[in-house]
C-alpha cells in the first residue's frame, strides 16, 4: 500500500500524489484516515487561486506548514484510526479513533498531543464536522446572543447552518437566515431558523422587519446581532442594513483576495454599529481565561452528540475523485452542503 495526498497544484488544478507510508518516529503515531471533510469556503478560495499566497496556511496548526502558495496540501478535518505507534508512545493509542486538523491524505504522522480522541457515540462522519462546529461555537461565544434578541445570519453553508443550529437553542427571540439557495433555506428551517429568506428576491431591510414584526410593541425593527457567513463580499452591505442601533455585526467569512466595500455612510456612524471579525483559532481575550481551547473542544463534542446533522452530508467522493468534487463546488455550489472524501 502507498499513502495518498491531495495537492493543490495551481488554480482549479488538483492532483492526488502517492508516496510510501511513513513509519512513526519514537514520539509519533501513524493515522490511517477514514474520512475528511472539505471546507468549501476556504478550500474554494485556494482552489480558485483567490487565497493570499503569502499568508501562513495556519499558524495555529502544526500540520499545516508553509504558506498558501502553490503547490500545497490543505484541509483541517480528518478522522481516522491509529495504526502504529512509536517506541515512546503508549500502546493504548493503537486502534483509537481520532480527529486531526490535518490535510487530505490517507496516512499521516502526528504527535498524540495534536490529536483529539473521538468520543463514544460520535460516528466518523459526524466527527468530520468537528472543526466547523468548533467554528460555530466560537461564533456564539464571540457574539454573545442574549435573551430576547433578534438575530440574522447571512449564509447557510455548513458553518452557517451549524451556527443557526446552535443559535436556535439559545433564548433569543427571533432567528432569521438569508441564503439564495432553496435547499439550504429548507435545511435552515429544519435545523431551527424561524424565518428563511432569499436575499436576492427581497429588500433585506424590509424583509427582516416583517419577519420580526409583532415580537414587541416597542423596539428597533432591525437585528441586535448579525452574522455574515456567506463568503460573499457583497453580502456585507446587506448585513449592515439589517443591523440595528448599537448592534453587533460579526464577520466570519473569509474573502481571501476578493476586495470588499462597506457602506459606512448613512446609519452606520450614528447607530454605533460594531463590526468585528470572528474565527476559530482565537477567542476574545476577555473570555480566554475561562474558555480555553480544551474547554471549547469539550463543548463541541457535546453538541456533536446532541445535534442531528446527518442531513448536512450531501456528497461523498473517493480521494482519487477530488478534482470532480471541487468542480462540483465550483459549478453547482447550490446543490452542495457538506462534501466528504473517503479513503477505503
Amino acid at each position: 500500500m502507498t499513502a495518498r495526498t491531495l495537492s493543490f497544484t495551481g488554480p482549479r488544478t488538483v492532483e492526488v500524489r502517492s508516496r510510501p507510508i511513513p513509519d512513526p518516529g519514537p514520539t509519533d503515531v501513524l493515522v490511517r484516515t477514514r474520512v475528511s471533510a472539505v471546507s468549501a469556503g476556504t478550500e474554494g478560495l485556494i482552489y480558485r487561486g483567490e487565497a493570499p499566497a503569502d499568508l501562513p496556511a495556519d499558524s495555529e496548526l502544526d500540520a499545516l506548514e508553509g504558506d498558501l502558495s502553490f503547490p500545497l496540501s490543505y484541509g483541517y478535518a480528518a478522522v481516522g484510526e491509529v495504526d502504529a505507534v512509536g517506541s515512546e508512545v503508549d500502546d493504548d493509542w493503537l486502534g483509537r479513533q481520532v480527529f486531526a486538523y490535518n490535510a487530505h491524505e490517507s496516512h499521516f504522522l502526528a504527535n498524540p498531543d495534536t490529536l483529539l480522541p473521538v468520543p463514544e457515540g460520535v460516528t466518523p462522519r459526524e466527527a468530520a464536522l468537528f472543526a466547523n462546529l468548533e467554528t460555530a461555537v466560537t461564533f456564539l461565544l464571540d457574539g454573545e446572543p442574549l435573551l430576547g434578541e433578534h438575530v440574522a445570519v447571512f449564509g447557510q453553508g455548513v458553518v452557517g447552518l451549524l451556527t443557526t443550529a446552535l443559535l436556535a437553542r439559545t433564548p433569543i427571540e427571533t432567528l432569521v437566515t438569508f441564503d439564495p439557495d432553496d435547499d439550504r433555506r429548507q435545511h435552515a428551517g429544519a435545523i431551527g431558523a424561524d424565518h428563511t429568506l432569499d436575499p436576492t428576491a427581497c429588500a433585506v431591510e424590509e424583509a427582516f422587519a416583517d419577519a420580526i414584526a409583532g415580537s414587541f410593541e416597542a423596539g428597533d425593527s432591525r437585528a441586535d446581532l448579525t452574522y455574515e457567513l456567506s463568503g460573499n463580499p457583497d453580502a456585507l452591505d446587506d448585513a449592515l442594513a439589517v443591523t440595528g442601533f448599537d448592534g453587533r455585526l460579526l464577520v466570519g467569512s473569509w474573502y481571501g483576495t476578493n476586495p470588499t466595500t462597506a457602506n459606512l455612510g448613512g446609519r452606520f456612524h450614528r447607530d454605533r454599529i460594531g463590526i468585528r471579525s470572528t474565527q476559530v483559532s482565537t477567542i476574545d481575550p476577555r473570555l480566554s481565561g475561562r474558555w480555553s481551547r480544551e474547554r471549547r473542544h469539550d463543548l463541541t463534542w457535546s453538541w456533536l452528540r446532541r445535534l442531528d446533522l446527518e442531513r448536512l452530508f450531501t456528497h461523498e467522493f473517493p480521494l482519487e475523485d477530488a478534482a470532480t468534487a471541487y468542480e462540483l463546488l465550483e459549478k453547482r455550489a447550490d446543490d452542495v452542503v457538506q462534501v466528504l472524501f473517503t479513503y477505503e
